[in-house]
């Protein structure tokens, strides 16, 4: 969860761009002359919802050759979309090809921050501080989406059962929308809601080898029969 889906073949305009984008990265990722290019596949990514990381880390290293060149408009869209690719690690792959007298700029400050907090599920400050800076972040459509789904995926990993409130406060929803997010949770997810104390409401979360340690299988149950009978004759 929270990770944004790789490039989808599509009807029209956006598998055409996608497909010509990834054959000019396959053939020549070092020519500048698809500079251009790259740029208009970053806006096309951000207008579709998709995603592509090479294509994304092939213009960002371009940049490196060609700084005079560097939009820092289409920076920050890549560093925001690969936010969005959390829990995947492609913000950091994306920030080591940009240097460090652009990353000092306010916008790209702010991300490396909004970025820590995602790091270290401070959830709360991530909130705040987004709701400080929409006017870098809402030009990327599904971007709350995004984040919310990767809140979840951190809280599945961390809880049997979490309080109502906590993942409120990791999805930064209240009220009627928070309802309407648990009965499609419960119906699609496999959440079930119990009784807390007092008033409160626990989220049961499904189960998993993260947060039920006793499903993980050891490496021994995966080895086959056949390798263990052939260790027999070596013992003798």
């Amino acid at each position: 969860m929270g990770r944004e889906q790789p490039q989808q073949e599509q009807e029209g305009e956006p598998a055409s761009m996608a497909y010509a984008v990834e054959q000019l990265v396959a053939v020549n990722p070092y020519n500048p002359d698809i500079l251009p290019d790259l740029e208009d596949y970053v806006n096309q990514q951000v207008a579709s919802q998709t995603y592509s990381l090479d294509a994304n880390l092939c213009l960002l290293r371009l940049y490196q050759f060609e700084p005079d060149r560097m939009s820092t408009q289409i920076v920050a869209r890549i560093l925001v979309k690969a936010l969005m690719a959390m829990p995947a690690p492609d913000f950091s792959l994306c920030l080591f090809l940009i240097s460090e007298r652009v990353q000092m700029e306010e916008q790209f400050k702010t991300l490396i921050v909004l970025s820590h907090y995602l790091e270290t599920a401070r959830f709360r400050q991530f909130w705040d501080e987004a709701a400080k800076n929409r006017h870098i972040l809402e030009v990327v459509p599904g971007f709350e989406q995004a984040i919310q789904a990767y809140a979840v995926h951190v809280l599945s990993l961390t809880y049997q059962k979490t309080p109502r409130s906590i993942l409120a406060e990791a999805i930064n929803i209240e009220g009627l929308s928070l309802e309407k997010f648990l009965e499609h949770q419960v119906a699609n997810c496999g959440w079930i809601l119990e009784k807390g104390q007092g008033n409160g409401q626990l989220i049961v979360l499904p189960y998993s080898e993260f947060n039920h340690p006793e499903l993980k299988k050891s490496s021994a149950d995966n080895v086959p029969l056949e390798h263990i009978t052939r260790i027999f004759p070596i013992l003798g």
